[in-house]
């Protein structure tokens, strides 16, 4: 067999908290910047990167920010930087601003208006749809240069900027359609540019205009995910890209205006963010980038607000290739974004830090130490982490999710996860373990209902999952698994390495890309990446066949799941919807596991266990008088009767065996 190449996660990394933030390597990171930044400067004044071929517009003002910021904070104060700054804000003058209108621009409400903006590309024509997000960058680099250049900058510079960044917000608001994009980070961006250019000039007009558009535009447009309120993001709410940056946003829009609002609606993604983040940081999904995860650019909101909801969303897998700037040239500050690094600088919250004994529960998910497991708003689950190794759901038939499948005798298979009506939770903390009991009511292919009751237990190290159900409810002939999910991505020093192969211990590498091809376990565990998934009864890997649509094949095993989503999406790539892509996947490769063998008559009982080196899973059952009884060798369960208590509240016991 033929050695895979190594495929890794473009930008997930590492956990942004781990970063240092000190005030030292604050200095020394600005101060290579800055002289990195000087020493590429063109005679005619021009901070751009070279490299970069689009979000140009906005570069140069970037910079010249980012030496503004060594100024404020006195790092730097010699003629260098300011003869650099000065000729930059001066280019950027005459350079870079903009007042004809670019061919091609569709969403102008006004034409040949005459006003500034920002190009995303300088050449006429050319990408014109991203010049609104390019001109709110750019009024945010200005509002900053204006704010931190005071001394720095000649006062008829400052007077010249501030009639450009006036210029800029009437374009934003009055020349184009506001937030054209439907995405709702631009948007917000843009009314912190507001709010603080109102505040720079004494215009409360600007101000009262900020906070109108803020309810009108992005508080009215929210869409609720599990209970908590989002702004939309092309047409959806979570981004892994985009929220982390509407969070530095919203942190910054309340730290210029003191508005509560800013604060409630952070709050709301914080939590979100909480709940769906993996023990590690790890999470997918997004209407637009699926897997991408910010770098500078959500630093602030990350730190902002993991203080304000007290979760530990510093554990952030974030982009290191633009851990403190934005950087198109590694080592060269491009100045795109810069308007974060200026705020996280001078910003003065610490991460939260929650004690590493503590499990963490929310509805949706369950976290202590390095495992967890994340769920659907049908409390499906779709991501554990354990083994520094994330596990995503399966698909079969277009179904996903990570539970009980039946495959009936014609070959139609069902995913037992999709619940009719309200699941019920029940969460238990003690003795050293977090748990989670889910119980829903779902429908079989006979129209059968039947209850599913999955069991999520952690000690901090690893994650079992018990799973009880009615097998008397399917018919005799129907076969019955357990769809334990798709190892998918394993820490690799500061990346996260796609997983191509898996293997038995001390066996050899099983390939997932071979279509058709299935690999039976001997002994009940599966080496993948840094995880090891052992079963209580049998374990097999079975390999999808080939073509585009199915996860890992030939022709899909060098992508991560972003790359197919776009591929399968409705747009070319970075303007379609992954996750409607993702949703056309037909199937990945499944590990199955069968049921265990001591289970109680008529029940249906599966036992596997997720964690970074194999165990022994001698796992019993059986019936008691409030439910089932499973005994593991790391913890003995009670899980309760599917109708719960006399009240109907699910009924869960967990103790050491």
């Amino acid at each position: 067999m033929t050695t895979a190449a190594a495929v890794y996660l473009p930008s997930q990394h590492a956990s942004v908290h781990d970063l240092p933030d000190d005030d030292e390597e604050l200095r020394t990171v600005l101060a290579e910047a800055v002289t990195a930044a000087i020493g590429r400067q063109r005679p005619d004044g021009n901070l751009e990167d070279l490299a970069a071929v689009d979000d140009i517009g906005d570069m140069a003002l970037g910079v010249v920010s980012l030496l503004c910021l060594s100024w404020h904070r006195g790092d730097r104060r010699d003629t260098e930087l300011v003869d650099a700054a000065r000729r930059g804000l001066d280019f950027v003058l005459a350079e870079r601003i903009f007042r004809t209108d670019n061919p091609g621009e569709p969403f102008l409400r006004v034409r040949d208006s005459g006003l500034p903006y920002a190009r995303y590309v300088l050449e006429a024509g050319d990408h014109p749809f991203g010049d609104w997000p390019s001109t709110v960058w750019a009024l945010l680099h200005a509002v900053n240069v204006l704010e931190f250049g005071r001394g720095l900058i000649t006062e008829a510079q400052w007077t010249a900027l501030a009639d450009v960044a006036t210029g800029f917000w009437r374009w934003l608001t009055e020349a184009s359609m506001f937030n054209p994009q439907q995405t709702a980070n631009q948007a917000i961006g843009a009314v912190v540019a507001g709010l603080t250019l109102g505040r720079l000039l004494s215009e409360k007009s600007i101000v009262d205009d900020a906070m109108f558009l803020y309810h009108s535009e992005v508080r009215a447009a929210r869409v609720v995910d599990r209970g908590l309120r989002l702004p939309v993001e092309h047409g959806a709410g979570h981004d892994q890209n985009y929220l982390p940056i509407s969070l530095t946003f919203l942190a910054r829009a309340y730290q210029v205006s003191g508005e509560q609002c800013f604060l409630e609606d952070g709050d709301e993604i914080a939590r979100h963010l909480e709940m769906r983040l993996s023990a590690r940081g790890f999470d997918y999904g997004g209407p637009r980038y699926s897997e991408q995860h910010s770098g500078c650019e959500g630093m602030l909101g990350l730190r902002f607000f993991s203080g304000r909801v007290e979760a530990e969303l510093g554990r952030y897998l974030g982009d290191r290739r633009v851990a403190y700037y934005n950087a198109s040239t590694p080592g060269l500050p491009s100045g795109h974004f810069a308007f974060a690094t200026v705020w996280f600088f001078v910003d003065e919250h610490r991460w939260y830090r929650a004690p590493a004994e503590a499990p963490v529960h929310t509805r949706y998910s369950l976290r202590h130490g390095q495992a967890s497991v994340s769920l659907t708003g049908d409390l499906t689950p779709y991501l554990i982490d354990a083994g520094a190794t994330a596990v995503i759901e399966s698909i079969v038939d277009h179904q996903h999710g990570i539970g009980p499948l039946v495959r009936y005798a014609d070959g139609r298979r069902t995913l037992l996860t999709r619940p009719l009506g309200p699941a019920r939770v029940r969460d238990v903390t003690g003795d050293g373990f977090g748990a989670k009991l889910v119980t829903k009511a779902v429908v079989s292919w006979d129209q059968v209902m039947l209850p599913v009751q999955q069991l999520y237990v952690t000690d901090g190290e690893r994650l079992h999952l018990i799973a009880v159900l009615d097998r008397s409810a399917l018919p005799v002939s129907a076969e019955l698994a357990f769809l334990a999910g798709l190892p998918y991505a394993s820490a690799d020093g500061q990346r996260q390495r796609r997983i191509r192969t898996v293997s038995e211990p001390d066996g050899s590498p099983f390939d997932l890309a071979e279509p058709w091809r299935a690999l039976t376990t001997t002994g009940g565990t599966l080496l993948a990446g840094r995880l090891a998934l052992s079963a209580a009864a049998g374990l097999r890997v079975e390999n999808p066949p080939q073509g585009p649509a199915y996860f890992n094949s030939v022709r899909t095993a060098d992508m991560t799941l972003e790359q197919l989503s776009f591929w399968l999406g409705d747009d070319p790539r970075g303007y379609g919807n992954p996750d409607a892509g993702w949703r056309r996947v037909i199937a990945t490769n499944h590990v199955l596991a069968d049921p265990i063998f001591d289970s109680p008559h008529g029940r249906a009982v599966f036992a596997l266990c997720y964690g970074p080196e194999p165990v022994a899973l001698e796992v019993s059952a059986e019936e008691a008088p409030d439910g089932v009884l499973v005994r593991t060798p790391f913890f003995t369960a009670l899980v309760g009767h599917p109708a719960g208590d006399i009240a109907g509240e699910p009924v869960l016991h967990v103790g050491t065996p």
